[in-house]
């Protein structure tokens, strides 16, 4: 049962349709889609994340720590440079994704919502001797995405961790109302998910399950520096990067624009020329509606899938691009 801090105040705007899922407790728009992805696309407006869980990880051995722990060089990770990182099994499959700045005392994290309690618990069970505090904070801070070129102004002291794709707001859960009024128009969970789509940007759960490794999303480089010492599941990531090749590969996908329903997550991704009973070779990840480029989806399939061919998902036609070389 999702907590009660993390059901947004800007639920109660006119017009908020609740998201579904684990995005559950924001808004997946407030009306008009499109409207939104334009807003969006064009530096306006800020997009509620505020059920995403927020840890914090403080005290002088924060970034060498957290150096062997993660999959990320950060153990001289400048104050306000903005970085992300994963958490791996001991086989090197992805369990955590951690989106990070540190502001010159304490690592700041936002990770994805009902995550944050798992991934606290296995940072405590690591710190030893090491002076570190851990710390969930998702019931003070709420996430807050302001896009790139936004001239929203942010308050005095709050922490922002600056990206390409904009900027990300730590901004004190009791603020997000007031901040919202002064910046908005507030953007829902699915625009913003459209952008990301279109990005080819992966998220944990969607674009990942329990067996990926971070070769078959486009993680190394971004999430994953192949150049720094030991961590959980390093012999994985470094043995398939320098020795073989990804049992699969993330593919982002143009949908047939006269379908009426989307193909959801999970649904089968087959060759166009086997039919719907053909061989399964892959599924979507996520798939959105996009003001400009229609329906649109990501998928992880086979390696092996040659990168002409037309594609179904379900029993949606679909042309791919590459995303991961096979």
């Amino acid at each position: 049962m999702q907590r009660r801090s993390t059901i947004s105040p800007l639920l109660s705007l006119p017009g908020a349709v609740p998201a579904e899922g684990p995005d559950e407790g924001v808004a997946a728009h407030y009306g008009d889609l499109f409207r939104e992805q334009r807003a969006l696309a064009d530096g306006t407006g800020l997009v509620d994340l505020s059920h995403r869980g927020v840890i914090t990880v403080s005290g002088k051995d924060r970034l060498g720590w957290l150096h062997l722990l993660l999959t990320q060089h950060v153990s001289e990770l400048p104050a306000g440079e903005a970085t992300e990182a994963l958490i791996l099994s001991a086989h090197g499959h992805i369990e955590h994704a951690l989106y990070l700045v540190d502001d010159g005392e304490t690592v700041w994290a936002h990770v994805e919502p009902g995550t944050q309690e798992a991934l606290l618990a296995y940072l405590e069970s690591m710190k030893f001797f090491y002076q570190v505090d851990v710390a969930d904070r998702t019931d003070e801070f709420a996430v807050v995405h302001l896009p790139a070129g936004s001239i929203a102004e942010v308050p005095e002291g709050v922490v922002v961790r600056e990206t390409p794709q904009g900027r990300d707001l730590f901004l004190p859960r009791a603020e997000l109302e007031s901040y919202a009024a002064a910046n908005g128009p507030a953007i829902g969970v699915l625009a913003y998910e459209a952008l990301r789509v279109e990005a080819h940007r992966p998220r944990l759960g969607f674009e990942t399950d329990h067996r990926t490794i971070p070769h078959e999303v486009g993680l190394i480089g971004p999430a994953v520096h192949l150049q720094k010492g030991c961590y959980r599941g390093q012999e994985t990531v470094a043995r398939v990067h320098n020795l073989g090749k990804p049992p699969r590969r993330l593919v982002f996908l143009h949908l047939d624009g006269s379908e009426v329903h989307l193909p959801g997550h999970g649904t089968p991704v087959r060759l166009a020329a086997d039919g719907e009973e053909g061989r399964q070779l892959g599924f979507i990840t996520t798939s959105a509606r996009h003001h400009e480029l229609g329906p649109i989806a990501l998928a992880l399939v086979k390696r092996n899938v040659p990168v002409d061919a037309e594609l179904l998902a379900g029993s949606t036609a679909a042309a791919q691009e590459v995303v991961v070389e096979p």
